[in-house]
């Protein structure tokens, strides 16, 4: 699919009126899942105890918590910004949590101006993120943190 103007209606109507954190995150990974192509894992790591920790995912089973500054996750939220990485292998201190994924994707959430933690996409295709999936993503992280700022 790919159009990511759509994609953002969709989410934004898939989560309106629902203020439950926790069921908009796990829908919201889901849509993406089904409706991006070329990915094996997409999900989400929220800051605790000032580590991420695993939220709702779609996918295998992941890493539990990664460390600030650790690992494309971790770089994402010690830097504040996008991580758009094509090949991971030549990513410093990658963590390999699924060893078919070869490039990944992350966007810093924010909820009450704080990182609130991060959306991670990865792929088994090398090179798979663009700068168009950046920006496609970008407006769909911004919804996702109007989501968060109207949950519990």
């Amino acid at each position: 699919m790919e159009s990511y103007e759509l994609l953002s209606r969709q989410l934004e109507a898939l989560c309106q009126d629902c203020p439950y954190e926790t069921a908009n995150l796990a829908n919201a990974s889901a849509l993406l899942w089904q409706e991006l192509p070329g990915i094996n894992w997409v999900g989400f790591y929220e800051m605790r105890d000032g580590a991420l920790v695993l939220g709702p995912f779609q996918g295998k089973p992941a890493c539990i918590r990664i460390p600030v500054g650790r690992g494309v996750c971790g770089t994402a939220v010690q830097e504040d910004r996008v991580q758009l990485v094509p090949d991971v292998h030549a990513f410093p201190g990658h963590i390999a949590c699924d060893c078919a994924s070869n490039a990944e994707i992350v966007l810093p959430l924010h909820r009450d101006g704080k990182i609130w933690g991060v959306l991670d996409i990865d792929s088994p295709d090398t090179g798979r993120f663009t700068e168009k999936d950046r920006d496609g993503l970008s407006r769909i992280a911004a919804v996702l943190e109007q989501i968060l700022q109207s949950s519990n």
